[in-house]
C-alpha cells in the first residue's frame, strides 16, 4: 500500500472509531468496501476475523444501513451499500434526531475536561485549524516550517479578527528569507533551527464560559505524515491549557529568533485582553512614545498614570524579571503601582480592561 493509501486508511479507521465502530467492525467494513460483495468466508479471510464474528458484525452493519445481507443466496453473501447512499442515510438519521437531542440538552460546562491522545497527522492538523479558526482572543502555535502552508489561511483570518497571534516556526535554515515569508501572518514570528515539538493553545486566560479553550502538545514527528511515529496530548481544561501556554513562553519562545513584529496599533485604544495591552504598550515604548494608561480594575476602580515600565517576554527586548511576568507599571498620584492580568497575585491591581493613549 502507498504512503497516501496508508494515510487514508489510518484516517478512515480513526473516524469510524469516533463513530463507535469496534476494531473488528472496522476490519470487516473496510474489507467489504474493497470486495464489494462476498461470502462470509471470503470476508473472514480478507479481514482476518473469524467467520462467526463476521455473521454477528455484518448483522450490526446491516442495522446501520452500511451493508445488505443476501440470505437467499447459497452461500449467503453480503454487499456493501454504496458510500454515497449509506452516508446520506446516516446523515438523514442524525438530522432527524438532532431537534430531539437539543430539547434534552442541558447546556452546562463539562465536568470532566478533555484529555485525549492524538496519534494521527490528519487529526492533529484538523485540531490545529479548528483551534485557530475558533480562537477569539489569542493563539500560540509552534510548528515545523513545512506545515506553515497548511495553516496560513487560518492564521491570516485570525489576524483579521484581531486575534493576538504568536508563531514559532521550527526547522528554519534561512532566517533572512523567513523574515519576508512570514511577515504579517502573526503579531510576532520567531524562527528556530531545531524541530522538536508541535504545540498550540488558544484563549487560555479567558473568563468567558462561552469561549472554548483548547491546547495540544506533542512531538514534531506527529506532523510528519507517517502513521504511528509521533503522538500528542489534546486538552481543553483551563489550567491544563494554561500550563501548555506557560511552557511555550518559558521554554521554547525564548529560544527562537525574532523575525517579524507587527506595527503598533493607532491610539487611543481599549483592550480587555491584558496580554494584548502589555504587548501594545511595549511596541509603543519601543517606538519612543510617552504612554498613558487608564486601567479598570476587577473591582471597578479606575487607575490612571504614565506607563513607566512594561515587564514582558512576548517581544524583544525581554523586560521581565521572572518567568512569564506580564505586567504594567504606572506612575500615579500615589506613586508607582503594578498592574497584572487575570488572577494577578504579585501586582497591586488586577485589570479587567486597559486603555492606552499617547501623552
Amino acid at each position: 500500500m502507498s504512503q497516501h493509501g496508508e494515510q487514508d486508511d489510518a484516517m478512515l479507521r480513526e473516524e469510524l472509531g469516533d463513530f463507535g465502530f469496534s476494531d473488528k467492525e472496522i476490519d470487516v467494513y473496510l474489507a467489504l468496501l474493497s470486495l464489494g460483495e462476498a461470502t462470509t468466508s471470503t470476508i473472514s479471510e480478507e479481514a482476518d476475523v473469524s467467520q462467526q464474528a463476521v455473521y454477528t458484525i455484518t448483522d450490526r452493519l446491516e442495522d446501520r444501513g452500511l451493508v445488505r445481507v443476501n440470505d437467499h443466496a447459497s452461500p449467503k453473501t453480503i454487499r456493501a451499500v454504496p458510500p454515497e447512499e449509506s452516508m446520506a442515510a446516516l446523515s438523514s438519521r442524525i438530522d432527524s434526531i438532532t431537534p430531539v437531542l437539543k430539547t434534552r440538552f442541558n447546556d452546562t460546562k463539562p465536568q470532566t475536561p478533555e484529555l485525549k491522545m492524538v496519534k494521527s497527522h490528519e487529526t492533529a492538523l484538523k485540531r490545529l485549524r479548528e483551534a485557530i479558526s475558533q480562537a477569539q482572543r489569542e493563539v500560540i502555535v509552534a510548528i515545523p516550517e513545512r506545515i506553515y502552508p497548511e495553516i496560513e489561511q487560518e492564521l491570516q483570518a485570525a489576524r483579521e479578527r484581531d486575534v493576538l497571534v504568536f508563531l514559532l516556526v521550527q526547522d528554519v535554515e534561512d532566517f533572512e528569507e523567513a523574515e519576508e515569508r512570514f511577515s504579517g501572518v502573526a503579531d510576532v514570528v520567531r524562527c528556530w533551527s531545531e524541530n522538536i515539538l508541535f504545540m498550540f493553545a488558544t484563549d487560555t486566560q479567558s473568563t468567558n464560559p462561552s469561549v472554548h479553550q483548547s491546547a495540544l502538545v506533542g512531538d514534531a514527528l506527529l506532523l510528519s505524515g507517517t502513521h504511528d511515529v509521533g503522538d500528542g496530548v489534546a486538552v481543553s481544561e483551563k489550567h491544563l491549557a494554561g500550563s501548555i501556554h506557560g511552557m511555550f513562553f518559558s521554554a521554547y519562545w525564548p529560544a527562537g529568533t525574532e523575525v517579524f513584529v507587527t506595527d503598533p496599533d493607532p491610539l487611543p485604544e481599549t483592550y480587555d485582553w491584558f496580554r494584548q495591552a502589555v504587548f501594545q504598550a511595549r511596541l509603543h515604548l519601543n517606538a519612543g512614545a510617552d504612554l498613558l494608561a487608564d486601567v479598570e480594575t476587577k473591582e471597578g476602580e479606575i487607575v490612571s498614570g504614565k506607563v513607566s515600565q512594561v515587564r514582558q517576554a512576548l517581544v524583544d527586548p525581554a523586560t521581565n524579571e521572572y518567568t512569564l511576568q506580564t505586567s504594567l507599571f504606572l506612575e500615579t498620584d500615589e506613586g508607582e503601582v503594578s498592574v497584572g492580568g487575570q488572577s494577578a497575585i504579585l501586582e497591586d491591581y488586577e485589570a479587567s480592561s486597559v486603555t492606552l493613549r499617547v501623552e
